[in-house]
């Protein structure tokens, strides 16, 4: 088959089975390949989708400039779809965006502003958010796609990988664990397999210090999961159990991935395998586990794959974390 372009590439991926890092164990846990879209993520997704549906509502035309609060893989979505339709494309990102995101933000042609002031909650999300507003009325025909509150975010997928897992799948999901951030993902994966599944527990992926689900603000170094903010997509009353992991129990759990079933895979791929771990003990055997892993390792080499800053993170999570000895060694 020979497509159109790079974005008629997107969906359509696996879903495999993770054996070997949850080998001997008595349940079933499948993965959603997101990480094989062609921009190297799940948001590939949401980016296309809430652009051809605000051009077919006609709020976006031609001549919009599209403008998004991003450090990280929608706002390298947007760019590539941005780009195939001749749309101008304006990422607002913070200090925390990796040297490989920004690189590829400017190879797609995107405009880039960085914000540098933190916001109450000792994070950049407000202000980025603050930025965009004000670029709504200094860039003429601007148009912001707001990922936090357009419901097009959430229908993206439920209409393409939920569906397509669906038709993947020939038996019950029993447990759907998805980190959350926008919580797009989880809403809308959720919504469409609880029409089939309507006994499947949700169970969403925090990290520590994000206040999603009530936690307490503090410093995050993982991007792509938790937030600083709730977004206006969360229904939390449609999640039945929330599980937090920390920056280091996500690093490990990338690290288990590559080098348990060679995925090479990124942060919040890492944040649900830790919770899978974490949850395992109170799951029935016989049960059917399914997770997302959304988006590549590549973009996180200074991050999760980095040994000074595995270390630097290991050291706060054995300093917070009460462990034994067993745990330790």
């Amino acid at each position: 088959m020979i497509y159109d372009n790079v974005a008629s590439c997107i969906g359509n991926t696996p879903l495999v089975r993770l054996s070997r890092v949850f080998a001997g164990k008595s349940v079933t846990v499948l993965a959603k390949m997101e990480l094989m879209n062609p921009g190297g993520s799940i948001k590939d997704r949401p980016a296309k989708y809430m652009l051809e549906m605000g051009i077919q509502a006609g709020t976006i035309n031609p001549d919009s400039h599209i403008i998004e609060s991003s450090s990280g893989n929608l706002a390298i979505a947007l760019a590539m779809i941005c780009k195939l339709k001749g749309l101008e494309f304006t990422a607002v990102v913070d200090p925390k965006i990796s040297p490989a995101n920004l690189k590829m933000l400017r190879l797609y042609g995107a405009n880039v502003v960085t914000v540098t002031q933190k916001d109450e909650n000792d994070g950049y999300l407000l202000t980025r958010i603050n930025t965009v507003k004000q670029l709504l009325h200094s860039i003429p025909n601007a148009v912001w796609i707001n990922q936090y509150a357009n419901p097009d975010n959430w229908r993206s997928h439920y209409y393409g990988e939920a569906r397509e897992i669906l038709g993947q799948i020939n038996h019950q999901i029993d447990y759907l664990i998805i980190g959350a951030s926008t919580s797009g993902t989880l809403m809308g994966v959720s919504r469409c397999l609880k029409e089939v599944f309507p006994d499947m527990r949700v169970i969403a992926v925090d990290i520590v210090g994000s206040v999603l689900f009530g936690g307490k603000s503090a410093p995050r170094e993982i991007p792509g999961i938790g937030a600083s903010r709730v977004p206006e997509l969360l229904s939390a009353n449609e999640v039945d159990q929330v599980i937090y992991v920390d920056d280091y129990e996500s690093a490990m759990g990338c690290r288990r991935l590559i080098a348990e079933e060679g995925i090479f895979a990124g942060g919040s791929s890492g944040s649900s395998i830790s919770a899978i771990e974490k949850l395992l003990p109170e799951i029935p055997a016989g049960k059917c586990i399914l997770t997302l892993l959304p988006d590549r390792g590549d973009r996180y080499l200074d991050l999760v794959y980095n040994e000074e800053w595995l270390e630097l993170v290991r050291q706060r999570h054995f300093k917070h974390t009460p462990h034994t000895h067993e745990e330790i060694a």
